[in-house]
């Protein structure tokens, strides 16, 4: 009984506006700062190197580079100061901790962005909710005579 309630605590206490990121995207986190009786929003962009989670107590990791000079912040992930995060680039890492960018500097810190590559390749990938094309909106058993399922192959001409 006692953990079901703490567990209802936690819940309504967990933040549901903020995006998805993952470790290796570029974020940028907009925070409310209090200076004397003035309060004011300041972002700090930077990598993602790693997350704590811990339920209502998750943590996540930013990482900059700044005149050379290597800033890394903590926030709590449903705190009430963020006022909102924005993803710049997502990146494509095999790790779940990047703590090793604070060893490395210059072009040896950068991380590789994750393209879209099926799109490249003329695959198309339907996203969740939409029809996947003109097949599934005819059934094969009512489609006219003559449509087949593949592309009809382009007519060649002989060369002389």
């Amino acid at each position: 009984m006692a953990m079901s309630l703490l567990k209802d605590v936690e819940s309504r206490q967990q933040r549901k506006d903020l995006p998805q990121f993952h470790v290796g995207d570029t974020v940028r986190v907009y925070s409310r700062i209090k200076e004397g009786e003035k309060e004011r929003v300041q972002y700090f962009e930077g990598i993602v190197i790693g997350f704590h989670r811990n339920a209502a107590s998750t943590t996540f990791k930013v990482r900059k580079e700044s005149y050379g000079v290597g800033v890394e912040r903590t926030y709590p992930m449903h705190s009430p100061l963020i006022e909102k995060i924005e993803v710049k680039k997502k990146g494509d890492v095999r790790r779940a901790k990047l703590f090793y960018l604070r060893d490395v500097s210059g072009k040896k810190a950068r991380i590789r962005e994750k393209r879209d590559w099926l799109s490249k390749k003329g695959i198309v990938v339907p996203s969740e909710g939409t029809a996947e094309g003109p097949a599934a909106e005819v059934p094969a058993a009512e489609a006219p005579a003559g449509t087949a399922e593949a592309p009809a192959a382009p007519s060649e001409t002989p060369k002389e």
